[in-house]
């Protein structure tokens, strides 16, 4: 049941997300668009609340509830920046709003991927925390070394980021030929 919950959550983002931005760009009804938006963190306080009821009925703590502690961090993490680029797409393509500045080159780009691994962090320590206290809710009278093992999944994924956003900063992310004009986030000398 949980992952199936899982993946209703996941595309219950996608549908609220599209949902959202159609209301405010296709049909011209951003307060609209803008309420269905705001829905999205329903979805993950549902999959708390079901993920915490399952292991209150006695379920064994399994990777199920590890990945919805994942999930769930990464949504806090992930989510509002998600929406906000899409946002910012479509804005450009069906309102004539700004085209949206990429990531950049250089130290720009470098600093980008330090700001996504600083997001990567909170994913991590939010699903940490939710799985430190599935773990003191079970006790010692379950077998919790799935959530553990969770756990050290996630400190992985910011040690593997951090050497992402590592290699970006020694060796930068270059313009291509002509670059510089498009992008607002590179400076140039004229």
């Amino acid at each position: 049941m949980i992952v199936a919950l899982i993946i209703a959550c996941e595309v219950g983002f996608w549908v609220l997300l599209a949902a959202g931005l159609a209301l405010r760009y296709l049909a011209k009804m951003p307060r609209l668009g803008a309420a269905v938006l705001l829905c999205e963190p329903m979805l993950e306080l549902v999959l708390l609340v079901v993920t915490t009821l399952d292991l209150k009925n006695g379920a064994a703590p399994d990777w199920k509830h590890g990945v919805a502690a994942l999930y769930i961090g990464y949504t806090v993490a992930y989510g509002h920046y998600t929406i906000k680029w899409l946002d910012g797409h479509a804005a450009h393509r069906f309102a004539g709003g700004p085209k949206p500045a990429g990531a950049g080159y250089g130290a720009a780009r470098a600093a980008h991927e330090w700001k996504l691994w600083g997001r990567t962090v909170l994913a991590a320590a939010v699903a940490l925390g939710l799985l430190q206290l599935a773990i003191w809710y079970v006790g010692g009278a379950g077998d919790v070394s799935s959530l553990k093992a969770w756990q050290s999944g996630a400190l992985r994924a910011v040690g593997i980021h951090a050497l992402i956003a590592v290699a970006y900063t020694v060796w930068p992310k270059k313009a291509p030929a002509g670059a510089e004009d498009r992008n607002p986030l590179v400076k140039t000398e004229r």
